[in-house]
């Protein structure tokens, strides 16, 4: 019959042992993955040519300076009015669906487009040419917009000072 087991007896690996593996297993995974470590090393490099490093450490050496200075610079006047602007922004673009937009910036870059070869080739138009111009249905279309841009635009503006007041 068999003896009976009274003490288990655990075999710890010593410190260069657990080392030993560590490093093993370190270098499995530097051969599994040699391209991303060599893509690594590589742009390790490129930052270290540009300061980078250089950079970041000084900057984490004076965190508590650049910090206030940051702090500063946030508090004027003008930043308040930046950050308020770009909220109204995107207000402004959440309330536009993406059609209405995308004619918008369309119509304004050909616009644009047209201005400038007007300018490169410098050429002046005789009043007679404008008022012909002025038949043609682009025109039409176009000043039929400003007039119902420039309308809404004076509407917001008497709302506004309604409130004011």
């Amino acid at each position: 019959m068999a003896k009976a087991i009274r003490q288990i007896s655990r075999e710890l690996p010593n410190k260069t042992e657990e080392q030993a593996q560590a490093v093993d297993e370190i270098l499995q995974a530097l051969t599994d993955n040699k391209e991303a470590v060599l893509s690594m090393i590589n742009l390790a490099k490129e930052l270290h040519e540009l300061k980078v490093f250089e950079t970041a450490d000084a900057l984490l050496q004076q965190r508590n300076e650049v910090g206030v200075i940051a702090m500063q610079q946030v508090n004027q006047p003008a930043v308040h009015n930046i950050i308020k602007s770009g909220f109204g922004l995107f207000k402004f673009l959440g309330g536009l669906q993406p059609s209405q937009l995308d004619t918008l910036l369309q119509g304004v870059t050909l616009g644009l487009k047209r201005m400038s070869e007007t300018g490169e080739k410098g050429k002046k138009q005789s009043i007679w040419k404008m008022r012909i111009r002025l038949r043609s249905p682009e025109i039409r279309a176009a000043m039929t917009t400003m007039v119902d841009f420039m309308e809404g635009m004076g509407e917001a503006f008497l709302r506004s000072r309604e409130k004011r007041e």
